[in-house]
């Protein structure tokens, strides 16, 4: 493999990553907070990616425009599922949330299937040549995914750290029974939260179906990637998520020379097994005491 390969695998690495960084945060947010694995994240990314080619065909909207709608949508059903379903059952033993979410997903994506078919859908966009940098190929599209995605995910840690809503949510993540103390509204915080993370979701199936094509089972493959960068990050730790999303991205693109692009998924199984065994904590994670 030349310099020349290492770099464009690089570079593919690194906007893979930040795709993956968007349903990995917002599973950790989910994690965090609720303390359960959210794995309808990835069943609630096809939805935004469905959303949005609906938009685009029957609005005859911007992809930008019909990205904007399918965001709103994901959210609403995100935060309908957190009301009907997970606030319902909080307290109770968290496989409780995550078999109900895995039931979510399922739903959702018999839903897609059973409206929308199975066959791969595409978004309208204008055909474009990669500039090619003394061999160094790069795609228009896909440097406008990473920047959407980088954007997308600053904007989110400005929430996260530096406004009220971040430090209600960080209270609440830490101790929600001394933050209820406190007099912090976890209602509504949590409603806003699962707000943030449909529209989170929505945004990395749209930029993942732009990098690639829609279909029904696209969420469901991105989500093993996601968890595994997530607990490779540290559980609970957004900048940790976005970390270990890349990582985990760039690792699996380097690896295509040595093991095909078929075994990717491998890798992340891989990646997630060696973590648990050897840091269970993740990189950015808190080794916590279990009595």
């Amino acid at each position: 493999m030349t310099w020349i390969d290492f770099l464009n695998l690089l570079i593919n690495g690194l906007i893979e990553g930040l795709v993956v960084a968007l349903p990995a945060l917002a599973m950790t947010l989910v994690m965090g907070v609720n303390r359960f694995p959210n794995a309808a994240t990835g069943d609630m990314m096809t939805t935004g990616a469905y959303a949005a080619v609906a938009v685009q065909l029957l609005g005859g909207l911007p992809l930008w425009a019909a990205a904007l709608g399918s965001m709103v949508v994901t959210a609403v059903v995100s935060a309908g599922s957190y009301q009907l379903i997970f606030r319902k059952l909080a307290g109770r033993p968290m496989v409780a949330s995550m078999l109900a979410a895995i039931g979510l997903g399922f739903l959702l994506r018999s839903l897609i299937s059973f409206f929308a078919g199975h066959d791969q859908r595409t978004f309208d966009l204008p055909l474009v040549r990669a500039w090619n940098f003394g061999g160094i190929r790069i795609l228009p599209t896909d440097l406008a995914i990473a920047a959407v995605a980088a954007v997308s995910l600053m904007v989110v840690f400005v929430l996260i750290y530096r406004t009220s809503f971040g430090r209600q949510l960080r209270a609440v993540s830490d101790s929600a029974d001394l933050a209820r103390a406190s007099g912090i509204r976890a209602g509504g915080l949590m409603l806003s939260l699962w707000l943030l993370v449909g529209a989170l979701s929505s945004l990395g199936g749209v930029l993942l179906g732009m990098k690639a094509v829609v279909s029904p089972e696209m969420g469901w493959e991105s989500l093993i990637p996601a968890f595994a960068a997530m607990v490779l990050g540290g559980i609970g730790s957004p900048v940790g998520a976005v970390l270990g999303a890349l990582l985990l991205c760039v690792a699996q693109e380097l690896a295509v020379p040595l093991m095909g692009p078929s075994y990717k998924l491998v890798l992340s199984f891989v990646v997630l097994a060696l973590v648990l065994l050897v840091r269970p904590a993740g990189i950015m994670g808190r080794v916590q005491l279990v009595r």
